[in-house]
């Protein structure tokens, strides 16, 4: 992340979620929230209807289909496609049957239309509950985190849980994904002993922890362990050299 100047060592540092999170928490609460509805929709009147559309299907194939072959059988074709034509129903050209690809077209429908179970139209029912309600729970956590701040003082820092760490405590810091990130993680023991414990200093959630980062590090003696530079491939530095 950017390089920030660090406050004096007794002057608080105070961090504040930054737009970026509540930009990102927002979209994100909005997307779910968005979904869910998609699946509702669905389930209610989406799949429904194309069940519609499938049950016309198979009335075309297995009762109007049949119903042309026994009248061009019988003799009375001519009389079978003036019945079918007062009530708009496909005739057919020049002695042919009518087809289900025409018929389907005027209409809009699909050529080969899917047939939906039960438990698949239940199943959109279950998605979009599911899916709106983790929408209400991305959002109740955006709000939730609305008032949380990262704060440092001169010896020590305050995560947004509100746990104190002492820069003392601190025993490795690994800013591996910190360009990337803006993540570090810290582990320490409290009191300097006892069980160790992980933390992290999160720079795009809390804005300037850099300078928390920068501050802790200014007091570490701990193991600091960084992003390790890719391998030089000596053939490809030779022929570097000889360009």
């Amino acid at each position: 992340m950017e390089p920030a100047a660090t406050p004096p060592s007794d002057e608080p540092i105070v961090c504040h979620v930054t737009p970026w999170y509540y930009r990102r928490m927002g979209i994100l609460t909005g997307m779910l929230v968005l979904m869910g509805l998609y699946f509702l929709y669905d389930g209610k009147f989406g799949y429904p209807a194309k069940n519609e559309i499938a049950a016309k299907k198979e009335w075309f194939d297995e009762v109007h289909l049949k119903s042309f072959e026994a009248a061009k059988a019988a003799g009375t074709l001519e009389t079978w496609i003036s019945e079918a034509s007062a009530q708009k129903l496909p005739t057919g050209k020049n002695g042919e049957p009518p087809r289900w690809v025409s018929y389907a077209a005027e209409k809009g429908w699909p050529e080969k239309p899917h047939k939906y179970t039960d438990r698949e139209i239940t199943e959109q029912f279950w998605w979009g509950g599911a899916t709106i309600l983790a929408g209400l729970m991305v959002g109740l956590t955006l709000l939730l985190n609305r008032h949380k701040t990262l704060r440092a003082e001169a010896d020590h820092w305050i995560t947004p849980e509100g746990k104190i760490v002492r820069f003392v405590d601190a025993f490795r810091v690994d800013k591996r994904k910190w360009d990337n990130k803006g993540l570090a993680y810290v582990w320490y023991r409290p009191g300097g002993e006892g069980k160790e414990l992980k933390t992290i200093i999160d720079d795009l959630k809390y804005e300037g922890a850099v300078q928390v980062l920068n501050r802790l590090l200014a007091h570490f003696k701990g193991e600091l362990i960084e992003k390790i530079p890719d391998p030089v491939d000596p053939a490809g530095e030779d022929d570097a050299q000889a360009a």
